[in-house]
């Protein structure tokens, strides 16, 4: 029995992804769990496995295309499944998204992300009704719409050739205008006579197209587009800066580093141990404002993102229970987080149930910033370029290790005066790492 498996939405709010690489040709033999092709999504590269054991049929895309969720991914036979069996399959569903007030998660590389509930991590979904779809001919017939086909023979168009933004990727009548405008644009601008650009004013427009390059934009770069504006949006944003003497955490930094083996300490472990204890003693900075039933979720588990720089763009790794981990524990996994970030090998489980972000722009130079919160959080703190500054101590002039400090809030559901002592108690763990020690063992 011929069973249509379409691209699932994975659990994140996932809309549309990219084929990379085809793992199965047509006639192979698969089993559930096979993985079928390998798809960069917004947030991660990750592998689609078949969710039953059959024969491939047809595939449906190639590399490079951009498929969209509910689109057929693979055409699969099932060996021994009967008409109505296959059509009861087809229509299973998989659980609700989970809800549940204070353990509601999700974000991911620069915005949120819906959390799948279980048994529904690359699901069948409703795919699969063996009389939904025909089987495809060597000359692909795309659906569409009655109108839009009328509409396509009227302009002289192959709807064959349209890509359709409706349901499962059908043409509608709206693919077919949006096609019949670009054509006449098309033959306007290499027509004279209609207007168009003469000869010598399209060698102006030759030269200047050889100035520019014009590269298709990413999943990830389509997401944090999306998703910071979101977030400037939906939330009312406030940013405090300030600056903290951390001459004794420059010390104490390099007396462990010389102590240690085989990995080394950056000023990132300390300042996430700093926030994490914080948020214990401020639990609106660890909190989400649910406006739609007004209420605030306070998270009682403290998972620190960590921005990170990549070729493709912002990702947003968690390290999870941040308060309960030594300085090494995190400096190892940010060091793993930072490697598997560079290879695009971070997974969607490394990027959600984060609970606040600190981005550290002063990695490469940068001072004092203004960073986006990363909704729904309610804060973010940005972390700048250390530097040597005068500064007065014990009635002297002497130099100084001054680091800067931005934090943004929703000032929707954080106030000022809760800003301003939550950034004192950590710039006092991080001025004097005994102090962080003193906190983190519980005696102060």
């Amino acid at each position: 029995m011929r069973y249509m498996f379409k691209f699932p939405d994975i659990g994140e709010g996932l809309e549309e992804g990219k084929i990379i690489e085809w793992y199965v040709e047509k006639g192979q033999s698969v089993s559930s769990g096979d993985a079928l092709v390998k798809m960069e999504t917004d947030k991660v590269v990750t592998d689609i496995p078949s969710p039953k054991s059959g024969i491939i049929v047809q595939r449906f895309g190639a590399i490079g295309e951009t498929i969209k969720v509910g689109n057929t991914l693979v055409e699969l036979d099932i060996e021994g499944v009967e008409a109505a069996a296959a059509v009861s399959l087809a229509q299973e569903k998989p659980k609700e998204a989970i809800t549940e007030a204070i353990e509601e998660k999700g974000f991911g590389v620069v915005g949120t992300m819906e959390v799948a509930g279980e048994g529904s991590y690359l699901p069948a979904g409703t795919e699969g009704l063996e009389q939904a779809e025909k089987q495809v001919s060597k000359t692909k017939k795309v659906l569409a719409t009655p109108v839009a086909r009328a509409m396509a023979k009227d302009f002289g168009l192959d709807i064959n050739q349209l890509s359709g933004s409706g349901p499962a990727g059908r043409v509608t009548s709206k693919d077919v205008q949006k096609r019949a405008h670009q054509a006449k644009t098309e033959i306007r601008i290499n027509n004279p006579e209609l207007g168009g650009a003469s000869s010598s004013q399209q060698q102006k427009n030759a030269k200047h197209n050889e100035l520019i390059e014009i590269v298709p934009i990413t999943q990830i770069r389509k997401t944090i587009a999306k998703n910071m504006l979101r977030s400037k949006q939906n939330a009312a944003h406030m940013s405090v800066m300030d600056e903290a003497e951390v001459s004794e955490l420059v010390e104490a930094r390099q007396i462990i580093n010389e102590k240690l083996k085989d990995i080394r300490l950056s000023y990132l472990p300390f300042i996430i141990k700093a926030v994490a204890i914080a948020l214990h003693k401020h639990p609106v900075m660890n909190a989400e404002l649910d406006m739609e039933n007004e209420r605030i979720i306070y998270k009682k588990y403290y998972n620190i993102g960590l921005a990170m720089d990549t070729e493709e763009g912002l990702v947003v790794p968690v390290i999870r229970d941040a308060d309960k981990k030594s300085l090494i524990q995190i400096a190892r996994e940010i060091t793993s987080f930072s490697e598997r970030a560079s290879a695009r090998k971070l997974s969607l489980e490394d990027m959600k149930d984060g609970t606040f972000t600190i981005t550290s722009f002063g990695s490469i130079g940068g001072y004092f910033a203004v960073p986006v919160i990363n909704y729904p959080q309610s804060a973010i703190l940005g972390i700048g370029r250390i530097s040597d500054k005068p500064i007065v101590k014990n009635n002297a002039v002497v130099v100084g290790k001054i680091m800067p400090i931005s934090m943004s809030v929703d000032h929707r559901i954080v106030d000022g005066g809760e800003v301003a002592r939550f950034l004192n108690l950590v710039l006092e763990m991080i001025k004097d790492p005994i102090m962080l020690l003193a906190y983190e063992e519980g005696l102060i």
